[in-house]
């Protein structure tokens, strides 16, 4: 096998596939996968969706790039529909979820530079935090296999333990701009945080001035049953990164906001070359006419619950290898005893497609769409799994006993 021209920073599994439809990937070799994994939270309507194909190849004939040196109907559309479903009254377009958590960041601290408080430019963030892969959102994140080598840690980040409210009170202080903060942590095993939490978080800044930033990239655009996962605690945060299932597979990201948390943003202060690029612009309008319709994410909701009901008669069945089912919609996880990437190997073997997540978690994000059935199907594979597991769990015993 020759060796990749591509730079080596993935530990890609051994497959190639060619084509999909709906929850189901092919091989080249013509398998077939059940995609329990959606491109981690990206494909929020599966593959190949018609919707979004033909958003897509009709804008394709038409335009592809701009620039945001003029005017951008279709971004200026997707941007009064975020807003009128959300808390928000204006939204920046990225092409990623880091891009729109550097505007966040970006936002946060203009916002008291503007009012005459330019050293309060600190952010507080939470141990176990993913935020994206630039110098600061690793920053932001704390994670140390993520920031080493890198050089200086980005200053301006306070991280605390999740959950310790006697630790956030301390790490907020003077120089505090904001809280940042995922609703649930995805790449951090699927931890949500429960209601009571975040309307603490909300009136916890509403006290101190500071602004509530929320990371919604991987629990936004209806995975977990709502539009937005913090819609639960019925709150709202002041600036919001979203990208994932906004694209629906195209490379979508966005940064929402209050007015008054990005009132120092004016021209020159940010930008992005490909941010709002008509193809994308499409393919977003199109993934909300599907999420908004009557009775989709109600959908999302009855099929999250049955996932969830699956997943527990699976940990009854295999006490031994799963120690607990947790998250919300369909952004769900297994904790295990056993390590998680054997089960992702595994479920591979049953040509099913899950991600392990931190934690020792293995996490469960099909598309949107998923089907009872399909449900069903994971089910039976992940079943067959964890039983190749408990058997290989129980060989090193007869061999002993032999």
């Amino acid at each position: 096998m020759t060796s990749s021209s591509m730079l080596p920073v993935y530990a890609r599994a051994p497959l190639a596939f060619e084509s999909g439809e709906g929850a189901w990937l092919r091989t080249e070799d013509g398998r077939r996968f059940l995609d329990f994994a959606a491109g981690i939270a990206v494909n929020a309507l599966g593959h190949a969706h018609p919707h979004l194909v033909e958003a897509l190849r009709d804008q394709a004939g038409k335009l592809w790039h701009i620039s945001n040196l003029y005017q951008n109907p279709a971004g200026e559309r997707l941007a009064r529909r975020l807003c009128e479903a959300t808390f928000a009254e204006v939204v920046f377009f990225t092409n990623s979820g880091a891009e729109a958590l550097e505007a966040a960041i970006k936002m946060a601290r203009k916002y008291h530079a503007v009012k005459g408080d330019p050293d309060r430019f600190r952010i507080v963030t939470f141990e176990g935090a993913f935020h994206g892969r630039t110098l600061a959102t690793i920053a932001a994140g704390g994670q140390p296999k993520y920031l080493e080598g890198f050089g200086p840690k980005v200053e301006g980040f306070d991280q605390v333990p999740f959950g310790d409210d006697e630790a956030l009170k301390a790490a907020c202080g003077p120089n505090t701009a904001a809280i940042l903060i995922e609703p649930v942590q995805g790449e951090g095993g699927i931890r949500p945080v429960p209601p009571e939490r975040l309307r603490f978080l909300r009136r916890l800044c509403d006290e101190h001035g500071m602004l509530l930033i929320l990371d919604e990239v991987q629990s936004g655009v209806g995975r977990t049953g709502k539009l937005f996962s913090h819609e639960w605690a019925g709150i709202a945060p002041d600036i919001m990164a979203v990208a994932k299932g906004i694209g629906g597979g195209f490379p979508v990201g966005a940064c929402l906001a209050t007015r008054d948390a990005s009132s120092g943003m004016k021209p020159g202060t940010h930008g992005s070359t490909f941010g709002g690029n008509p193809l994308a612009m499409a393919v977003g309008n199109a993934v909300l006419d599907v999420v908004l319709a009557d009775g989709f994410l109600d959908q999302v909701q009855r099929t999250g619950l049955l996932l969830k009901q699956r997943l527990a008669e699976l940990k009854d069945r295999h006490p031994a290898v799963i120690a607990e089912v947790r998250g919300e919609g369909l952004m769900v996880g297994l904790r295990l005893h056993v390590p998680n990437v054997d089960l992702v190997k595994a479920a591979e073997q049953e040509e099913l497609l899950v991600i392990s997540a931190g934690d020792n978690v293995v996490r469960l994000l099909p598309p949107l769409i998923v089907s009872d059935a399909e449900i069903a199907e994971a089910a039976a594979r992940l079943d067959r799994a964890c039983e190749a597991l408990e058997a290989a769990m129980r060989q090193p015993a007869r061999e002993a006993a032999a």
